[in-house]
């Protein structure tokens, strides 16, 4: 509301200290509206929150960084990406397409140069059938001694396979997890491109995914027995929903796999149950409260991101109080020099290298603890650095860990486009088996390996009652 003249002079034909009083308390109230609207406009940028928290992302800076936007598709002075030729192995079938006369004078007076390779274009194409059905047929015999009917048993494997064998269940796991594909769309898929011999329930796609976890089963124990002893860990987590409850998927990035844990605490109990007490590698992780719990009851040392510190201190440059923002922009001065010795890593020395991060770490944690501003949210930001700052810069002296938390956010990414999906699990079993999968995704794109080869796999080993195929071979 606007303070009209003649209110104003209402106010000053009151007297000096009233009118003081008055003013003292407007410029209060505005200082505290200016810090509801700086908190109004937290984004990803500034802040911890996630990108999907833009629901109005600001515009763009026209032209950006060139000055120019870059056309769609392969850029001037880029390598061409070509996908190399099938074998000959790999062929199946040769067309040969030859001439009849010249195409351009068209005279018949022309012959085949064997010794010139031809040109050759290769393609690709799905079997009008592309898959085979088994009958397995478990003969009658009548015995003259106890004169009875007995049938040959189907073996084992048969038996555990049920209606789809190993790679059409493979099929059906890679869908549901690498994919994104929901149960109605894998079976409308599958009648629709196999046709409707291969018309199978919801119900019955559910049974294969039961059995894909359990035969998962030790695969994921693998993982989940060797987190402890990992010398580096990075951690994140999401939310999950079961039976509309809340749940939290977290998932542990070691150096080459992704583990995930569903749990209903987001609490540090859930690192002591995956970590243990003793854990004595270094965990990479945000600035969340559960990590700084289990960093303080266990001695664990920790790498807190970096960028998230980053949008923090972008924050604080932009609150409206002068002394706050200028606090804000020598940290984020600091943090600028801080990545610009990282960034020119390949051009120093080990010994260079490691002097230019102590340099720059020292005069962050200086600005951060000293001449801090009388406002709360700088107050805040040097108690941290006074309590945590040794914590941001672990990755100096420790091989292995980064900067940032990164790692663990981009392997755990696919999970939020999964729930949109999926509207989460409705009980253990599904819980269970998106764990033990996801798992698989996470580690099988880590690895570069096929996720469909190491599910095939798993489930030939399961049918066979052969020892599962590991996520870590080399693990020994």
């Amino acid at each position: 509301m606007c303070l009209h003249r003649e209110e104003a002079e209402k106010i000053y034909a009151c007297g000096k200290d009233f009118t003081v009083d008055k003013l003292i308390a407007l410029d209060t109230e505005v200082d505290e509206l200016k810090l509801k609207i700086a908190k109004l406009l937290k984004n990803s940028s500034n802040s911890s929150k996630p990108p999907s928290s833009d629901i109005v992302k600001p515009p763009k800076k026209p032209g950006g960084k060139r000055g120019k936007k870059n056309k769609i598709g392969g850029q001037p002075g880029h390598p061409r990406n070509e996908r190399p030729l099938f074998s000959q192995e790999e062929i199946d079938h040769i067309v040969d397409h030859c001439l009849d006369e010249c195409p351009e004078c068209n005279s018949s007076d022309i012959k085949i140069r064997p010794e010139l390779e031809p040109q050759i274009l290769q393609q690709i194409e799905l079997k009008e059938r592309p898959f085979e059905i088994y009958e397995n047929r478990g003969h009658a015999y009548w015995c003259n001694n106890c004169e009875k009917i007995h049938y040959a048993p189907f073996p084992p494997e048969v038996v555990r396979e049920g209606l789809f064998k190993e790679r059409l269940s493979a099929l059906v796991c890679t869908m549901k997890y690498s994919c994104n594909a929901s149960y109605s769309n894998i079976r409308k898929f599958l009648a629709d491109v196999f046709g409707p011999q291969v018309k199978v329930s919801d119900g019955y796609l559910a049974k294969i995914i039961q059995k894909g976890s359990n035969a998962l089963k030790a695969s994921y124990q693998q993982l989940l027995d060797y987190l402890p002893s990992a010398k580096v860990v990075n951690v994140d987590e999401t939310g999950h929903k079961e039976n509309k409850e809340k749940h939290w998927t977290w998932v542990f990035r070691a150096d080459l796999f992704a583990l995930f844990k569903i749990e209903k605490s987001r609490g540090s109990d859930v690192l002591i149950k995956v970590l243990g007490k003793e854990f004595e590698g270094v965990l990479g992780c945000d600035f969340f409260s559960a990590y700084k719990k289990y960093m303080k009851d266990f001695n664990i040392i920790i790498q807190f991101c970096m960028a998230h510190l980053i949008r923090e201190v972008k924050f604080l440059s932009g609150l409206p109080d002068k002394e706050t923002s200028k606090y804000g922009e020598r940290l984020l001065n600091g943090l600028k020099e801080l990545f610009s010795v990282i960034h020119k890593r390949d051009t120093m020395s080990k010994k260079a290298f490691e002097k230019a991060l102590q340099k720059a770490k020292k005069k962050i944690l200086r600005i951060g603890k000293y001449n801090v501003p009388n406002s709360r949210e700088a107050k805040n930001m040097a108690k941290r650095f006074k309590k945590f700052g040794k914590a941001y810069f672990e990755f100096i002296t420790t091989p292995g860990i980064g900067p940032t938390n990164n790692i663990a956010e981009q392997a755990i990414r696919f999970i939020v486009i999964y729930r949109r999906v999926s509207q989460g699990t409705r009980s253990i079993k599904g819980r269970t088996a998106c764990e033990r999968f996801w798992t698989v995704v996470g580690t099988c794109s880590l690895q570069r390996k096929s996720i469909f080869e190491f599910i095939k796999n798993t489930f030939h080993a399961y049918f066979y009652d052969e020892p599962a195929p590991l996520l870590m071979p080399d693990s020994s």
